[in-house]
Order: C-alpha cells, then sequence, then structure tokens
C-alpha cells in the first residue's frame, strides 16, 4: 500500500468526509468538522495539518502548532488519529516523524505531545521515536466548568 504524508492546505469534501470518519476514533466527545470549521483550522497561521493518504483516501492525520514564545519556537502535536483499518502500518510513527521534521526545519527548539497512559501502543510509539517522558503537571481548565459556576 503507497501511503503519503502531506499537508493539508484545503477543505475539501474529501478532507471534511476523513475527519467525520477520523474525529470518533479519537475522541467521543469530538463534534464533526464542518467545511467552515476544517477551513478555520487550516487558515490558522500556527497549524499545519499533516494527513497520511493512500491513493483512494485520507487514513490518518495529526495537527502541529508551532507558537513562539519569549523563550523560544515550541511545537505542539495534537489530535494524532490513525484509522482503525489502517493501523499497523507505521501511519503513527510516520506522521510524528514528518511533524517533527516540520517543526525542527521551522526552528522549534521543542516539540511537546500528551498522551493518556491508557493509550499503551500510542505512548509506545511517542517513545520509539524519541520522545521522553516529563515530570511536570498538566493543567486544564474546562469552560463547561466555568459556565457551570455563573
Amino acid at each position: 500500500m503507497d501511503i503519503r504524508v502531506e499537508p493539508l492546505h484545503e477543505a475539501t469534501d474529501e478532507a471534511v468526509e476523513a475527519f467525520g470518519r477520523l474525529l470518533p476514533q479519537l475522541s467521543s466527545s469530538a463534534t464533526p468538522l464542518s467545511h467552515d470549521a476544517l477551513a478555520t483550522i487550516l487558515a490558522c497561521p500556527t497549524n499545519t495539518v499533516l494527513v497520511a493518504r493512500t491513493d483512494d483516501r485520507i487514513v490518518g492525520a495529526l495537527t502541529l502548532v508551532m507558537i513562539p514564545i519569549p523563550t523560544g519556537t515550541r511545537a505542539w502535536i495534537e489530535d494524532v488519529i490513525v484509522d482503525n483499518d489502517a493501523r499497523g502500518l507505521g501511519l503513527g510513527s510516520t506522521l510524528t516523524t514528518e511533524a517533527i521534521r516540520v517543526a525542527l526545519e521551522s526552528g522549534a527548539r521543542t516539540v511537546d505531545l500528551t498522551s493518556r497512559p491508557s493509550r499503551v501502543a500510542a505512548n509506545r510509539l511517542y517513545e520509539k521515536v524519541g520522545f521522553k517522558r516529563r515530570e511536570t503537571n498538566v493543567y486544564r481548565f474546562e469552560v463547561a466548568d466555568r459556565s457551570a459556576q455563573t
């Protein structure tokens, strides 16, 4: 199977369909992306959406976010998704390695990501491509929690 990884530049019907199929495999709470929502993501200058595609469809994706801050440009990998039907072909590794290449080529000093401990295969993949587990706290402010307080 011939697989290519490339940046996604346009919110096509194919891309919207692919994210409609892929996002539920990543998160049960993710809402489907409309053409406009995907176009907004793609238009954001800090985002690079990479897709893995076969000859007939998109089978994986990730979003690389690069942020210039006072201590240097930082990169963050988010929403790594490989279609259930395409797992075991090395797509997660290929997507992640390409994201690292793009980040470093763009001057990023670091590339970070998070992954739930229950995602054993994903954590193994990230360590295999060179990520090191950090001793840190990750905090999240939930907007839904805030609206419940008012």
